[in-house]
C-alpha cells in the first residue's frame, strides 16, 4: 500500500483587511470557549498567525492608549455578532464611531505584523 504524500500547507493567506482578521479572532476565542464556530468549516485557508497573535496586537494598542475599553467593547460586541454596527441606525451611531476608530488604528499594527495585507 504506497503511503500518502506528506501534508503541505500552501503559503499563509494574510487577511485583506483588519476587519476580517477581528472577525476571525472572536470567531477563535468563541470556540476556544466552547461556543460552535460558524466559519472555516473544512476549508480554511492557512493564516499568517494564531489568535495569540491578533490579542497581542490588540493588547500592546491597549496598553499605549490606542485602544480604550470603549472600542474594545464595540469591538467585541460587534465581533460576536460578525457585523459591524450600521452607522444607518440611529442606536449604533455612537458603535459605528467608536468600531471604525478601532479598526483604523488595528489596521497598521497587524499590517505591520503580516496578518493583514
Amino acid at each position: 500500500m504506497p503511503s500518502k504524500p506528506p501534508l503541505r500547507r500552501e503559503d499563509p493567506e494574510p487577511f485583506g483587511s483588519a476587519e476580517e482578521a477581528w472577525f476571525w479572532f472572536i470567531e477563535r476565542a468563541a470556540s476556544s470557549a466552547g461556543r460552535p464556530s460558524h466559519t472555516d468549516r473544512g476549508c480554511a485557508a492557512w493564516r499568517p498567525c494564531s489568535p495569540a497573535d491578533v490579542h497581542g496586537v490588540v493588547h500592546r494598542l491597549y496598553r499605549q492608549r490606542r485602544l480604550l475599553r470603549d472600542h474594545l467593547a464595540v469591538l467585541t460586541h460587534y465581533g460576536r455578532r460578525r457585523r459591524a454596527p450600521d452607522p444607518g441606525r440611529r442606536g449604533q451611531q455612537r458603535a459605528h464611531c467608536l468600531w471604525t476608530e478601532a479598526i483604523g488604528r488595528l489596521e497598521p499594527a497587524l499590517r505591520r505584523h503580516g496578518i493583514v495585507q
